[in-house]
């Protein structure tokens, strides 16, 4: 069993404050703001580059330096969370599903950096 993955690439990224971070990122770097979700504070910006987007996460405590979590698309996220199962791949608990948007699970390498794996709703 392998991953398939679907050719898109989210840099998911938390910040303090969303709207001024979309705002600095439109202005600074000429991204475009591709939808907010309010309920879930979760912003998503087109970065120029063929399919690869960044995600903007609002949360309470953002770490200095703290870095970049790559979010992987995938065909099926449930055949990959088996690969992952299979390999003995440390996980953050189950498949998130947020209806109409996103199906999210979070996985980490040896070094326990965190990486996500996600599959677009199209419900």
């Amino acid at each position: 069993m392998t991953i398939s993955y679907d050719g898109d690439l989210t840099v998911s990224m938390g910040v303090s404050d969303i709207d001024a971070s979309i705002e600095w990122y439109a202005n600074i770097l000429n991204f475009e703001l591709l939808y907010k979700n309010e309920e879930i504070a979760w912003g998503e910006m087109s970065t120029g580059l063929a399919n690869v987007n960044l995600g903007l996460s609002q949360v309470e405590t953002v770490e200095k330096g703290g870095g970049a979590t790559p979010v992987w698309g995938v065909k099926d996220i449930v055949e990959a969370k088996a690969s992952l199962d299979a390999a003995e791949v440390k996980q953050d608990g189950e498949i998130q599903h947020i209806p109409g948007l996103v199906k999210l699970l979070t996985f980490y390498d040896p070094d326990d950096n965190a990486m996500m794996l996600f599959e677009n709703d199209n419900q």
